[in-house]
């Protein structure tokens, strides 16, 4: 237990330091502008080209583990979107975010480094599978029923929704960063010395930024009150939608250890803080969905910290 502890200590650690920072100097959510573009536009993107333009191309083609993965994230939404339809007498604006909280894990800020730090440069292909699959499932998932709810622009035809879909998947820095480390592990591309020692810089400032920007941002959008629909959307995130994907992997494929850990570790992460960048878009449910951030990344100190525990003494049946 004291290694699982010395793992996500710093971990959290890092969220908690940018918590209490932006508590201290008073600064406003704005200043985080430029920090949020440096770690969704540079150092993220550098760390998963880095990782993927090492990794042999067929472990890049996993069409078994992506379905399993991605089925599980809609199984996960759609349970948590009927209950809110259920409670919201039928209101599909305020269910879809509900079920953005419920399934649209931190896979971003959180991810990477979590997965590296717990599982090695082993943990990279499948994180960044996932992430890239998940992603493009709510990029069109939160317009589609934006749209359907009639909360979206009600000006845009059909075809330029589809377009702003496309173009929000296929632009978006991560998948392009996906795209351009598979191109390069596919013609076994390496970048020059120069180049590959800059990336190297950008892709270990990822983590640590992501995470000190996320607590930053916790600190600033405060909780006001505990949403009663907390009682159903946490315990899916944290709990029940890392059953449903270990469930699903374990049954469609016969995935390395590590591949099933981070299937589970990356579906028991909090809610990410888009859930709330979506609600504030679609001017929905943002009070409630940033409580639900602030409320299922702490509840994940203890939940990450016990899935950790389980996959590190190797007590999850394989």
């Amino acid at each position: 237990m004291a290694s699982i502890i010395a793992l996500v200590l710093p971990f959290f650690g890092l969220i908690a330091l940018g918590f209490a920072t932006a508590r201290l100097t008073k600064q406003p959510l704005e200043a985080l502008g430029w920090m949020n573009t440096f770690i969704i536009y540079i150092a993220l993107p550098a760390l998963f080209f880095k990782l993927l333009s090492q990794t042999p191309i067929e472990e890049l083609t996993q069409w078994r583990y992506i379905l399993a993965t991605t089925f599980s994230t809609y199984i996960a939404f759609s349970l948590v979107f009927a209950l809110g339809i259920w409670r919201s007498k039928g209101n599909v604006a305020e269910s879809a975010i509900m079920g953005f909280a419920g399934a649209y894990g931190n896979i971003g800020y959180m991810a990477p480094g979590l997965a590296l730090l717990a599982f090695g440069e082993a943990a990279v292909v499948p994180v960044a599978l996932i992430f890239c699959f998940d992603n493009t499932l709510h990029f069109v998932l939160a317009p589609l029923l934006m749209a359907l709810s009639g909360s979206g622009d009600q000006n845009i035809s059909k075809l330029q929704l589809v377009g702003q879909v496309a173009k929000r998947i296929l632009l978006h820095p991560f998948i392009l960063a996906t795209i351009v480390g598979v191109l390069a592990a596919i013609f076994e591309v390496q970048p020059p010395i120069a180049i590959g020692t800059l990336i190297d810089y950008l892709a270990n400032a990822a983590a640590p930024c992501a995470l000190f920007a996320m607590g930053v941002s916790l600190a600033l959008r405060p909780l006001k009150r505990v949403p009663q629909e907390a009682i159903f959307i946490a315990p899916m995130k944290l709990i029940i939608q890392p059953i449903i994907v270990y469930i699903l992997v374990t049954s469609i494929g016969d995935f390395p250890p590590i591949w099933v850990y981070c299937a589970m570790l990356l579906a028991a992460l909090p809610s990410a803080t888009n859930v709330f960048v979506i609600a504030q878009q679609y001017n929905i449910w943002v009070e409630r969905a940033s409580a639900m951030v602030l409320i299922t990344t702490v509840l994940s100190v203890f939940t990450v910290t016990a899935l950790l525990y389980l996959a590190k003494n190797n007590l999850i049946p394989l």
